[in-house]
């Protein structure tokens, strides 16, 4: 049991850098823009290009993890986003217009992405044979996931402070240390002989069924986690915007603010992976209370809040996404034949992705003639959210996921 503790905290470690190595850049954009001359739109794409390329490839990563193995694609992809995270930091220390070679390097990032932190949920649930310790491992997944949003603003903004492109040089050494902790803690289970043979047809086949016998609450559990990161990081940019506008805070203060409705989000992470055990009412309940209790806490926003009332509001949002998000990832997890748990796993964090890559520009245009409705807009999604898991998602009690009913 200590050597899974061990692999587990290994694991842990990826979702931690794979957020770092993304989310600490955003508060470096503006220095990055005075530095090597470029717009404000050509240092979006340096956020925008990440998600993209990642959106694009994590189903393949996940077939390849099913079918390889998952430490053959995990520590491959750690490498090639630590050698991203290098061409970007030398080609900000010794170019004279590095932004190609710093555009290249998030690519090379985005590809590492996508065979990283996606293939970290099926290899929990290969990990343990007992439901309610693959929810528990989950939820220590999810909290560091969302440990890394919290530290990252501020991680960013400090290391800037000595040299403005640090955040970059830290990607690779962070990526070391996981591959190492991944290399010598994670035991790779063995290897399926009659999973090696299968034809890409027959997988395709196979994944066909999944979503034929499962389609109704897959799709529905895929529309949660895009939804449940289109608000957390819609209402995070905004948050970081009127921050410096409205109440004039910047740098490392901003960071520590930006960081509080992520830690009550962390914090109910952590919380809800231990509680839901195995126990797929318990999980539907979770995520329906989670995005009730977003829901509550975004309807009261307005432009006019001060910066303590908005601080709680938004907090609330984050605790209640914060209890979804490991019951979410519990009920795909556990609902799956291990044969295919690593391509629909993918498909599911493809989505998480393509939340995180719409929620800040798309808020972005309703801050102009729309702001007004903004958060009544981001109630709405809170909203719909927690409707379809209460029509949508019907588990049977006590029985496997896969026999959730349609």
């Amino acid at each position: 049991m200590k050597g899974k503790k061990l692999a587990l905290f290994s694991l842990a470690s990826i979702p931690l850098v794979m957020t770092l190595g993304n989310s600490m850049l955003i508060p470096i954009l503006p220095i990055m823009e005075k530095e090597i001359k470029i717009s404000s739109f050509q240092s979006s794409l340096i956020i925008t290009i990440y998600s993209i390329v990642a959106i694009i490839l994590i189903p393949i990563a996940g077939y390849l993890s099913d079918k390889i193995g998952r430490k053959k694609v995990i520590i491959p992809s750690l490498i090639i986003t630590g050698a991203g995270g290098l061409l970007s930091a030398y080609a900000a220390w010794n170019m004279t217009d590095p932004y190609v070679m710093i555009m290249i390097g998030r690519f090379l990032q985005g590809i590492g992405a996508a065979g990283a932190f996606p293939v970290v949920l099926p290899t929990v649930g290969d990990m343990f044979e007992d439901e309610k310790e693959v929810s528990a491992g989950l939820g220590i997944i999810e909290t560091s996931n969302t440990f890394g949003k919290v530290l990252s603003p501020i991680v960013g903004a400090l290391l800037a402070a000595f040299i403005w492109y640090l955040p970059f040089v830290f990607i690779p050494i962070f990526c070391l240390i996981s591959i190492l902790l991944v290399w010598f803690l994670v035991k790779a289970p063995k290897e399926d002989a009659e999973k090696k043979d299968k034809t890409f047809h027959e997988f395709v086949q196979e994944v066909k069924q999944t979503f034929a016998d499962n389609g109704k609450w897959l799709i529905t559990v895929f529309i949660i986690g895009c939804l449940n990161m289109f608000i957390l990081f819609g209402f995070l940019f905004h948050f970081s915007t009127i921050l410096e506008e409205r109440f004039d805070l910047k740098g490392t203060w901003k960071g520590f603010v930006l960081a509080i409705p992520l830690l009550l989000l962390c914090v109910a992470s952590f919380a809800a992976g231990k509680k839901i055990g195995k126990n797929k009412l318990i999980m539907k309940w979770t995520i329906f209370a989670g995005n009730l209790i977003a829901a509550a806490g975004l309807v009261f926003i307005n432009t006019n809040l001060s910066f303590v009332a908005l601080s709680v509001f938004l907090s609330v949002a984050g605790l209640g996404i914060g209890l979804s998000l490991p019951a979410l990832d519990a009920l795909i997890t556990e609902g799956l034949k291990k044969e295919v748990r690593g391509t629909i796993t993918s498909l599911y964090s493809s989505m998480r992705f393509l939340g995180v890559a719409a929620g800040p520009p798309v808020i972005a245009l309703m801050m102009g003639d729309y702001e007004k409705i903004l958060y009544w807009f981001l109630t709405g999604l809170s909203v719909i959210a927690f409707l379809i898991t209460l029509f949508l998602i019907k588990p049977e009690p006590d029985k496997k996921p896969e026999s959730i009913v349609s």
